[in-house]
């Protein structure tokens, strides 16, 4: 007498035969590829016409941070003056500035004589004032001014 075949994918012994036969994964609708495709080039899209406007719209983004720029070099220009320049010393909250005026002015109090580089240099009698700048990267000097 021979035995009958074990029962192949037969729940334990206790437990209930699942019913409607093995699952299938869930199908996806076409509608739903198209909602997350539109979604995602929506997103690049997005970015890539912010980055695009940034660059080349002359009003606003990469234009106005060179506006900018090239302001504050201009800006730096008039304080930075060299020798033979003609300043009038302003002192914004106690920190002497000057700015480069034309000598011909009445607003002209000094004329730039010399620069001296390192730190802590002091200008010699020859010179009426002088003004001490340093900064982090190591560029101290001094300048000194005679009376116009």
């Amino acid at each position: 007498m021979s035995m009958p075949p074990p029962y192949q994918n037969q729940p334990p012994h206790g437990y209930p035969p699942p019913q409607g036969g093995p699952r299938q994964p869930p199908q996806r609708s076409a509608i739903r590829g198209l909602i997350s495709a539109v979604i995602v080039l929506a997103i690049f899209g997005g970015g890539a016409w912010y980055v695009w406007k940034y660059n080349t719209d002359p009003n606003g983004g990469k234009a106005k941070k060179e506006a900018a720029r090239v302001a504050q070099v201009e800006e730096n220009k008039k304080h930075d003056p060299q020798i033979g320049d003609c300043v009038k010393v302003q002192d914004p909250k106690g920190k002497p500035l000057p700015v480069i005026v034309d000598c011909g002015s009445p607003e002209a109090e000094y004329r730039t004589g010399e620069r001296l580089y390192g730190p802590d240099k002091e200008c010699s009698s020859n010179f009426d004032y002088g003004i001490q700048y340093s900064s982090r990267r190591g560029a101290d000097y001094t300048l000194c001014f005679t009376k116009v």
